[in-house]
């Protein structure tokens, strides 16, 4: 085979510059301009892939060159320099020099040349090509060629979250964005990045929705977008880039399953999410809404504001802000209520009427709770918390087996409470002198 001939043979290296130059019929092709050139192309293409130093590919340099001159404006005449350019030359699974590539009507299929090394037999191979590719338009077969991005694009919703951002786009989108981008850097004639693309396009669609769009997924032809590939670095395809606001973009190194990259989008998400909100439980359908949607809700009974003060509710509000800042990555709900306020809750969580401030944690699937039982204090709850996201601690079920009727309360106005105003007893219709008088 030829290849192997080459691999055997071409083992001297020698300081040889390109065997082609400007002057010649032969296209040289490079990452830079092999997609727009070949695959973007309807024209049939034959391709060597060389190394400046190879004997063997010293030799075919005539015979290239005059099969070229011959084929000019019949079918196109190519050679990639495969030792400076090694991923073009890895991704068609070049392994020696000289390799021939013929890309037909199927540029994502290419076929090995393996014809004699004159310029008469590569016209011949050549000619032969065109005249399939011709019959196979004729009769219909052949759909023509599959541009990159017409093949990014095509296939219904598939990768309709996908967003496909250029050059031009990128900043604007990308740089000082609040949201999280993970983009993948492809050439579309990249077999590794065709096997990723199903699997990105699918976790595109699942992150989207999980994140509510803070974490996006885009792709850059970096074959086209060279500016945007000659900044990041993009050596070899596919490269995957997390950009987040404030931080110099790194590289994604984990697995290419549509799983690994949710999960790691689903990280990146909590990371950067701010604390979930505290609510206060004024109402029935914040309680439901709130633990229905986590997978636990927890939930406090603070002290009445009488006996607290604003300062000392603050002061236990801002420790369950802390607590939910600490655990944010486990989507946790956060509620409280004031003592009494919901007596038929409390009764509900075993809290009862007594022990204030205290805390339950919720599961309202199964309809469990745990109770806190230290102290209500960053370290006390931060244990608590700690044993519950381990699967440890005891819990029990919800009174009743459901959650109680909640009453429907004003919202805490953030301020000191007030002793109830008692009723003035209006004594102006009394006359106290008959009373007297009576009682004498």
């Amino acid at each position: 085979l030829l290849s192997f001939v080459g691999t055997v043979s071409c083992t001297l290296f020698l300081a040889v510059n390109g065997l082609y130059s400007a002057s010649d019929d032969v296209i040289e092709l490079t990452p830079t301009n092999f997609n727009k050139e070949v695959i973007q192309s309807e024209s049939l293409w034959l391709v060597e892939f060389y190394a400046p130093w190879c004997g063997h590919c010293q030799r075919l340099t005539p015979e290239w060159k005059k099969a070229a001159t011959a084929l000019k404006g019949i079918v196109k005449v190519g050679a990639v320099d495969a030792d400076k350019h090694q991923s073009l030359g890895g991704q068609y699974g070049v392994r020696g020099f000289p390799t021939i590539k013929i890309f037909g009507a199927n540029k994502n299929k290419a076929e090995d040349y393996q014809g004699g090394r004159t310029s008469d037999a590569i016209v011949d191979a050549a000619l032969s090509a065109l005249r399939t590719l011709v019959k196979e338009r004729l009769s219909g077969r052949s759909g023509g060629y599959s541009s990159g991005k017409q093949s990014r694009t095509s296939g219904g919703g598939d990768k309709k979250d996908v967003i496909e951002l250029t050059d031009d786009s990128f900043d604007k989108n990308v740089i000082n964005s609040d949201d999280v981008w993970m983009v993948e850097f492809y050439a579309p004639w990249c077999g590794h990045c065709k096997n990723l693309e199903p699997e990105w396009a699918a976790a595109a669609t699942e992150v989207k929705e999980q994140t509510k769009g803070k974490v996006k997924l885009a792709a850059v032809d970096a074959t086209v977008n060279q500016v945007l590939a000659s900044r990041y670095g993009i050596r070899g395809f596919p490269t995957i880039k997390i950009f987040q606001k404030g931080e110099d973009p790194v590289d994604y190194d984990g697995g290419r399953t549509r799983s690994d990259i949710i999960a790691r989008a689903l990280d990146l998400f909590s990371d950067n999410a701010p604390p979930p909100e505290l609510l206060e439980i004024i109402s029935e359908d914040v309680l439901k809404s709130t633990c229905d949607a986590h997978q636990l809700c927890i939930i406090s009974v603070l002290p009445h504001i009488l006996d607290t003060g604003a300062s000392g509710r603050n002061s236990y509000l801002d420790v369950m802000l802390k607590m939910a800042e600490k655990y944010k990555k486990k989507m946790w709900g956060w509620l409280w209520t004031e003592a009494g306020a919901q007596s038929d809750l409390e009764s509900a969580l075993g809290i009862g009427g007594f022990g204030y401030p205290a805390m339950a944690a919720v599961n309202a699937r199964k309809m469990k709770f745990a109770l806190l039982k230290g102290s209500f204090s960053e370290q006390g709850i931060n244990e608590f918390l700690r044993e519950l996201s381990v699967g440890r601690g005891s819990t029990a079920p919800v009174g009743g087996g459901a959650f109680p009727k909640i009453h429907s309360v004003e919202p805490w106005d953030g301020k000191d409470g007030e002793l109830p105003v008692e009723d003035d007893i209006d004594l102006s219709d009394v006359d106290l002198d008959d009373w007297d008088k009576d009682e004498l």
